[in-house]
C-alpha cells in the first residue's frame, strides 16, 4: 500500500500524515452535538476500539488474573511476586507483539513510519549500547515492578476499607459511568505528570532517559528512569479519593502500563492485507519525542492548546514553535 496517499515525506525522510492532529468534539465550543454522537459511538471513536478494549481487559484481569481482594488485606512478598509475574507477562505479550510485527518481521517495511530510518542496532547513548535491550531493561526491571507496587497498594487500600469502594449491585450507574471517566483521568493525570517531568532539574535526573528515544520503538513507551515511573504511575493514587471499584483502578493501571507500547510504535497505521490499514496513530506523541516541548498529552482534552504547547503537525505549527523558542532564548 502506498502511504503517500495518506501523507507526505520530506527531504530528511520524515513521513507525516495529511490530516492534522485534533482533539475531537468533546470540548468543542460552541457544542457540536451531532458530531459528538458520531465521535462517541463511531469507529474509530471514543468508545471503539481502545476504550472498550481496555475496559474489557480490566474486567478479565479482575476476574481471571487477580487474587481475591481479601488476600490483599495482609499482602505478602509471594502475593506481590504473583502480581509482578502477571504484569510482566502482559508487558512481554503486548510490547513484544507490537515490536515483533513492526520491527523484527517488518511486515510493512517503513510504510507509514514517521521516521523512515530504522533505529541503529548499536548506540552508546543507551544502556548496553543497544536501544532494544535498554528499553526492555527499564520497562521490565523498573516500570513493571513500580506499576505492580501501585496496584498492590490500592488493592490493599480497598481490602482494608481505606480507599472508597463502590459495588456494581449498589451503584450500577456510577459503576458504569466510571468506565467512561477513566480515559479522562488517564489523560489529565498524564499531562500534569509529564509537564512536571519537564521541569529542568527533574528532566535532567529522570525524564532525559526516556527522551533518548528520538526514534522510538514500542519498548520505548515504558522505558523510563525509576523516578519517572513513580511520577508516571502516581495517577493511580487518585483512587484513594475517587469512589470506585478495583476494576476501575485496574483499568487505569493497565492503560498506564500497556498503552505506551502503541503510543511509541513510530507508525501511523498498521497495514492489514493489500488494501486495508488500521489507524494506530499517536502522531502527537511522536512529535513530542522529536521536538520535546510540544504535545505533552494527546487525546480528547485540549490541555496543550490551553497551555500553549500544542503542535498539530503543520508547517504553521513548526513556525510557531520556532518563534516560541526564539522568544525563550531572548529571556
Amino acid at each position: 500500500m502506498d502511504d503517500l496517499e495518506f501523507g507526505s515525506e520530506d527531504k530528511r525522510g520524515y513521513w507525516s500524515p495529511h490530516r492534522r492532529i485534533s482533539y475531537g468534539p468533546a470540548f468543542a465550543w460552541p457544542p457540536q452535538p451531532a458530531r459528538f454522537v458520531r465521535w462517541f459511538f463511531g469507529f474509530p471513536g471514543y468508545l471503539l476500539p481502545w476504550n472498550v478494549l481496555y475496559a474489557a481487559l480490566a474486567v478479565l484481569i479482575w476476574f481471571y488474573a487477580t487474587p481475591a481482594l481479601e488476600s490483599f488485606a495482609a499482602p505478602t512478598l509471594g502475593l506481590f511476586g504473583l502480581m509482578l509475574v502477571r504484569n510482566i507477562v502482559f508487558a512481554i505479550v503486548i510490547y513484544g507483539a507490537w515490536h515483533l510485527w513492526l520491527y523484527i518481521w517488518r511486515r510493512q517495511n517503513t510504510a507509514f513510519k514517521y521516521n523512515r530510518t530504522w533505529p541503529s542496532p548499536r548506540s552508546p547513548v543507551f544502556t548496553f549500547n543497544n536501544q532494544i535491550y535498554d528499553n526492555m531493561f527499564w520497562t521490565l526491571a523498573s516500570g513493571v515492578p513500580i506499576w505492580t507496587a501501585y496496584e498492590v497498594l490500592l488493592l490493599w487500600a480497598y481490602a482494608s476499607d481505606i480507599a472508597p469502594m463502590i459495588l456494581p449491585g449498589e451503584n450500577p450507574v456510577a459503576f458504569v459511568a466510571l468506565f467512561f471517566l477513566v480515559p479522562f483521568i488517564h489523560e489529565v493525570g498524564f499531562y500534569f505528570a509529564h509537564r512536571l517531568l519537564h521541569v529542568p532539574w527533574l528532566y535532567r535526573i529522570a525524564h532525559k532517559l526516556h527522551h533518548r528515544n528520538v526514534n522510538p520503538i514500542p519498548w520505548s513507551g515504558l522505558s523510563m528512569h525509576p523516578i519517572e515511573h513513580v511520577v508516571y504511575f502516581s495517577t493511580i493514587l487518585l483512587f484513594f479519593v475517587i469512589p470506585a471499584h478495583p476494576i476501575h483502578m485496574i483499568n487505569l493501571a493497565s492503560r498506564l502500563g500497556l498503552a505506551p507500547a502503541q503510543g511509541h510504535t513510530g507508525f501511523d497505521r498498521v497495514v492489514i492485507g493489500d488494501k486495508s490499514t488500521w489507524d494506530v496513530s499517536y502522531y502527537a506523541h511522536y512529535l513530542h519525542h522529536r521536538y520535546h516541548e510540544v504535545n505533552y498529552a494527546d487525546g480528547m482534552v485540549p490541555l496543550d492548546k490551553w497551555f500553549g504547547s500544542f503542535h498539530d503537525g503543520s508547517p504553521e505549527a513548526d513556525r510557531a514553535m520556532m518563534a516560541r523558542r526564539s522568544r525563550m532564548a531572548q529571556k
